[in-house]
């Protein structure tokens, strides 16, 4: 039995693949909160690894866009920030995982964008609500293509970003507070993990506001480069 619908389903989120004409659809997008010491500092939230796990937040696929886009610059802010971080693809089920066996469900990597209404999310926060509408903006979640290393952890290599050429963010992913294994085994205790699965794993320090007009260019060692134009206001 064919399924009709009442209009035209959305296409499935997916990324270009370096090497591949295949595409990696994309399932989830789960980010990680405060996983640099330096930008949990500036964000005011130190964190105590001793006694703190990781905490997590999501965005809806419909948020995914490619590097090289155009986005307008959001509604309903006057504080649009950037967060440059290291993407992880999972490409094999897994639950309840441990970390020592978290790499077997990597598949690759690329350079993100956690793009924030950075008034909005602290409003939210200074009030004990949630964080939709400071993350899950529309356009938000930026990512380059996946470079495939399954099996593969990153422990270090510089992550950098510029906005119209001048410095911005730079830090290294071995200052991650959470590694890539602790990472995939932490939040695998709370949901299933699938392929298509995208982890953003943090961003360092250095966030700050965008204009309309402005150009970001990011890398992280090893694994590529992102760029991202933000366009005029809606």
């Amino acid at each position: 039995m064919t399924t009709t619908y009442l209009w035209t389903p959305p296409p499935v989120p997916s990324l270009p693949v370096r090497g591949s004409d295949q595409r990696l659809p994309v399932n989830r997008l789960f980010f990680v909160g405060r996983n640099y010491h330096a930008h949990a500092v500036e964000m005011g939230r130190p964190v105590d690894k001793s006694v703190e796990r990781p905490f997590y937040f999501t965005k809806s696929p419909s948020s995914l866009v490619e590097s090289g886009a155009t986005v307008a610059y959001p509604p309903e802010t006057q504080n649009y920030h950037h967060e440059m971080e290291l993407v992880v693809a999972i490409g094999k089920p897994g639950f309840r995982v441990q970390a020592a066996d978290a790499a077997a469900l990597i598949y690759g990597y690329a350079c993100g964008l956690d793009m924030t209404r950075r008034d909005l999310q602290l409003a939210a926060r200074e009030k004990g609500r949630p964080w939709d509408l400071g993350k899950d903006v529309e356009q938000s979640s930026v990512v380059a293509e996946i470079v495939p290393m399954p099996g593969k952890v990153i422990a270090q290599g510089e992550l950098a970003m510029t906005v119209n050429g001048q410095p911005r963010q730079k830090s290294n992913l071995d200052k991650l507070i959470w590694s890539i294994p602790e990472l995939i085994a932490d939040l695998s205790l709370f949901y299933h993990l699938q392929p298509g699965d995208l982890i953003f794993t943090g961003t360092p320090e250095g966030v700050g506001a965008l204009q309309p007009g402005d150009r970001i260019d990011g890398r992280v060692e090893g694994v590529g480069e992102i760029v991202l134009h933000v366009g005029a206001a809606e």
